[in-house]
């Protein structure tokens, strides 16, 4: 059986995303900002 081991979206609503993530059972794991606040890293993981 294949895993999914990583993959990165860009996308402009954070908190709509990460919403419809929980929902077809992915969680918020870990956040990384940027030091210059260009970019927010969100690492998602299944429950």
């Amino acid at each position: 059986m294949p895993k999914f081991l990583h993959s990165m979206i860009r996308v402009t609503d954070p908190d709509a995303t990460i919403a419809f993530l929980n929902l077809i059972g992915l969680e918020e794991v870990r956040r990384f900002d940027s030091e210059q606040g260009r970019f927010t890293l969100i690492f998602m993981a299944p429950r």
